[in-house]
């Protein structure tokens, strides 16, 4: 067709071409001249994408459509410095990358995190995702959310109370959590089976054994094990009747009277050491709790009390701490600390806890704290009642005709292995100077935190009366001044020592911020303080300061009956000074006044 050459027709042409009426019906076109059309414009547009994308490239500015072609152009060579050496081709196709949570975990839906080849999701479409597919790091932000955050065994700062470190109290109700997916099931199993309480009787450990025969998978869980000896065992009578004054105990036959003898069915030492030993091989911690009940039994060693033979205990190899809870059912002679010893060649922390004060717990002490041992952890409780006394216990009068406590202590704070010692206990400052006397000679000594808390101070007094404790005792104040001055003036020799803290606590106190205290840590003192324990700390350690040198305890006035009457400017905080020459007028008496 040519094309008209009057302006005025080519107006008309251009005008009527360019007209479109929707409201009528479109006009079918042919398929053959469309899919003509489709070619050329994506031949077209590809030349346009090409060419605008490199600025270097030559060419005419419009080609003909019949010569443009793709082969026509070479894209020049990049640089070796270009982040990007090879780029990926436009109309490369797209895929999404496999979930790496197929590999790692064992998914219920595998394949389900891949996307079809040459497939992409259309806005309308859902991505598929489950829980598994989110990565490790959230699982255990939404654990440590519902069951504390965990504690390594192997932590010396984070662990406050062994009994519940590694233990969730709420262990049957979370436990159904390991349903949800099958990476929570592993996650809260390792979490549940941290940290297992078992009761130390030969029905017990048969079960607890056929029970990670028959799931070896979760030995490895387990890190902290804890044996505990019962020391009553109940025996049922008949059914109870009507006109009984006995309180019945509810079992599972019905009502019946129940009297507590002693436990018949316990395990010896040597069985629960061979169970720990081969059940579990990466347990790390043990705890023994040999219970308290008056006239307690003790805890066999053995399984056959056969004198005069040689015996081994079975090793249990991992074992680095042990905690012993109700030491005095389990440990009342030197032959039974070396034969519990024999048992754990790793170890290297000892916590033990006595439940009530005897003479021969700190006998029995001082015999065990002579030898020679590699622990550097030792952390001992032996009178951890917190109350004060009018005077020293008969108990302990019998100790001091034998031995002086304070100066076997040290013998074993002074042992080259040892950093952290932590005692509960009658001390006085013998301690303190024995101490800095065997550490004198050694070039390098290991000793970091020594933390005392303080029952009484062993002194002699001339009246039994001058024996209490106190903060209205003047007695027991100038031995506590005299302890915190030893503490001070040893650090001269002990370098290596950066923690120190001395306390005295009475729950039953009138004032609880008034126990006194001495605590150095991180370059700073804070508690009681004199004349003489500011110029000792000068001059021992000149870096260090007082956080606060407060001349008075607050607000002193007398009621009218003459008693001290003292509004405290530290109700419910801690108090970081204390003059000792103010505790002379707490010893007529005091009234406190709870209004500030």
């Amino acid at each position: 067709m040519t094309p008209p050459s009057d302006p005025m027709l080519l107006d008309q042409v251009h005008s009527e071409s360019l007209t479109l009426d929707t409201r009528l019906p479109r006009a079918e076109r042919d398929q053959s001249l469309q899919e003509e059309e489709e070619g050329k414009a994506t031949v077209e547009l590809a030349n346009i994408m090409t060419t605008a994308s490199n600025p270097v490239s030559p060419g005419s500015l419009s080609p003909p459509l019949d010569q443009v072609g793709l082969q026509d152009f070479v894209p020049p060579t990049r640089p070796s410095s270009t982040p990007f050496p090879h780029p990926d081709p436009r109309n490369a196709t797209l895929r999404r990358a496999t979930c790496p949570a197929e590999d790692l975990m064992d998914l219920d839906e595998p394949g389900h995190c891949q996307a079809p080849a040459g497939s992409l999701p259309g806005p309308s479409q859902s991505v598929g995702v489950n829980l598994n597919h989110l990565p490790a790091e959230i699982h255990e932000c939404i654990l440590d959310h519902l069951f504390g955050f965990r504690v390594s065994p192997a932590s010396k700062s984070s662990i406050v109370r062994w009994g519940t470190a590694l233990r969730h109290s709420r262990r049957r109700e979370l436990s159904e959590l390991s349903l949800v997916s099958s990476v929570w099931r592993v996650l809260i199993q390792e979490r549940l089976y941290r940290h297992i309480k078992l009761k130390a009787t030969i029905d017990s450990l048969r079960s607890s054994f056929s029970w990670f025969c028959q799931n070896p998978h979760l030995r490895c869980y387990v890190k902290h094990i804890e044996v505990w000896f019962p020391v009553f065992q109940p025996k049922y009578g008949p059914l109870a009747v009507s006109n009984t004054n006995v309180l019945p105990t509810v079992t599972a036959d019905g009502l019946t009277n129940a009297t507590y003898i002693l436990p018949g069915n316990n395990c010896s030492l040597e069985e629960a050491f061979y169970f720990v030993a081969e059940t579990f091989p990466e347990v790390s911690v043990l705890t023994l709790e040999g219970g308290e009940r008056k006239k307690a039994p003790k805890v066999r060693h053995w399984i056959r009390e056969e004198r005069g033979q040689l015996r081994a205990m079975p090793k249990v190899e991992t074992i680095r701490t042990l905690i012993c809870k109700g030491q005095w059912n389990l440990i009342r002679s030197l032959e039974d600390w070396e034969a519990i010893m024999s048992a754990l060649p790793s170890l290297q922390e000892w916590h033990g806890s006595y439940s009530k004060p005897k003479s021969k717990s700190y006998l029995t002490m001082a015999e065990v704290l002579r030898q020679p041992m590699s622990l550097s952890t030792l952390n001992l409780c032996i009178e951890g009642d917190y109350r004060r006394e009018l005077s020293f216990p008969h108990y302990f009068n019998k100790v001091r005709t034998k031995v002086h406590f304070c100066s076997t202590l040290a013998q074993a704070a002074a042992l080259p292995s040892m950093e952290h010692i932590s005692y509960t206990g009658r001390v006085c400052k013998q301690f303190f100077i024995d101490l800095a006397n065997r550490l004198k000679d050694i070039r390098n000594p290991r000793l970091k935190s020594i933390d005392i808390t303080v029952k009484n101070c062993c002194r002699n007094v001339a009246h039994w009366n001058e024996s209490g404790s106190g903060i209205t005792d003047m007695f027991f104040i100038k031995a506590f001044e005299a302890l915190v001055l030893a503490g001070i003036r040893s650090l001269e020799k002990l370098t290596s020592v950066k923690y120190l803290r001395i306390r005295y606590v009475d729950l039953d106190s009138p004032v609880p911020p008034l126990n006194p205290y001495f605590q150095l840590r991180n370059g700073w003192a804070s508690g009681v303080w004199s004349e003489v324990i500011v110029s000792e700390l000068n001059r021992v350690r000149p870096s260090v300061r007082f956080e606060e040198l407060a001349e008075s305890f607050g607000e002193v006035g007398y009621s009218k009956d003459g008693r001290m009457v003292i509004n405290p400017d530290f109700p419910r905080a801690r108090a970081l000074s204390l003059k000792l020459s103010n505790y002379r007028l707490l010893s007529g008496g005091i009234s406190v006044s709870h209004s500030v």
